[in-house]
């Protein structure tokens, strides 16, 4: 009980410190955290499948940029879209497209679910990319930002970047708690088991492929979530953010941050995106000292970056 309230009283301090952000630092670096949170929120979804559930994913980058080009095609060309109309479109044109996926591969385990997932997400960014339907290779842009108003009063502008930041952090701050609840309830609890032990599981009774379908829609609509925030606040969407290259990334932010902790997801976008600029201000090649970060993470630090905390948490209470 004491950790969960010391827990509950360091992300309302982080709360109030991002909350405040945009108020004490320059432009640059708040559009930096606003990609941070975005990234965040992606990694956290495909946390619940890798780090929860078990199901390791190449291609989840498929939700992230199907929802951004939904936004892209439903908005008009030099007009504003309405963000509450194309927010859901997008959000439920991710969750079916995660249904439909979601049935097929959950068929398969293992490698060979590894290896389908990364077949529909290479099979969804060539449509985009070979095709005209929404620019080819090019993209499509979104040249004005889409507008949330309320019976004509509008509460936030995402043409401010200090409103568009504050929405994003409100957003991510709402799926972590969305996950937090979620994994607490009987049906985490069951998706745990099913990491664990799918064949355990099964012969209690529970009917682990409908488990393992709802977790796979929920984190393909929360990547969608991530998908469209990003296509507004860059205003170009492109076949690459349907790439394999972008759910790797994503796996590597899980890696960095911890698995099955959901403050991983967000501890490792951060540092990986900080360490991205770094990197690139050092040298061309800044790839390879990431990579070589990101391997020595892996080998000295198995439960990530948050295991250095939960490792001298567990020191000081068996000393205690």
């Amino acid at each position: 009980m004491a950790g969960a309230r010391v827990r509950l009283a360091v992300l309302g301090v982080l709360a109030l410190a991002l909350a405040a952000l945009p108020f004490l630092a320059d432009k640059f670096y708040v559009q930096l955290a606003t990609k941070i949170l975005i990234l965040a929120i992606f990694a956290m979804s495909l946390d619940l499948l890798v780090g929860y559930t078990g199901l390791v994913s190449l291609g989840h980058a498929a939700f992230f940029g199907f929802a951004g080009y939904l936004l892209a095609l439903v908005s008009p060309q030099y007009e504003a879209a309405n963000l509450w109309t194309s927010l859901a479109i997008a959000l439920a044109g991710s969750a079916v497209l995660a249904l439909v996926i979601g049935a097929l591969v959950l068929r398969t385990s293992g490698i060979y679910f590894i290896m389908v997932t990364l077949a529909f997400g290479e099979m969804l960014f060539h449509l985009f990319h070979d095709t005209s339907i929404a620019g080819g290779s090019d993209g499509i842009y979104v040249y004005v930002r889409p507008v949330g108003t309320i019976f004509g009063w509008q509460p936030f502008d995402f043409e401010d970047f200090t409103h568009f930041y504050l929405v994003v952090l409100v957003a991510a701050l709402g799926v972590y708690a969305l996950l937090r609840m979620v994994l607490a309830s009987p049906f985490g609890r069951v998706i745990v088991g099913i990491r664990v032990n799918e064949h355990r599981m099964r012969s209690l009774g529970y009917h682990t492929f409908r488990y393992k379908l709802v977790c796979f829609v929920l984190a393909g609509t929360l990547a969608g979530l991530a998908g469209y925030l990003a296509a507004v606040q860059f205003g170009v969407v492109n076949p690459d953010m349907l790439g394999f290259h972008v759910s790797a990334s994503a796996l590597m932010m899980l890696i960095l941050g911890g698995m099955g902790t959901l403050v991983g997801p967000a501890i490792g976008a951060a540092v990986m995106m900080t360490l991205e600029l770094l990197f690139q201000k050092i040298t061309d090649h800044w790839l390879l000292p990431m990579g070589v970060f990101i391997v020595l993470v892996a080998l000295l630090l198995p439960r990530g970056l948050v295991g250095l905390v939960t490792g001298a948490r567990a020191k000081d209470d068996s000393r205690g």
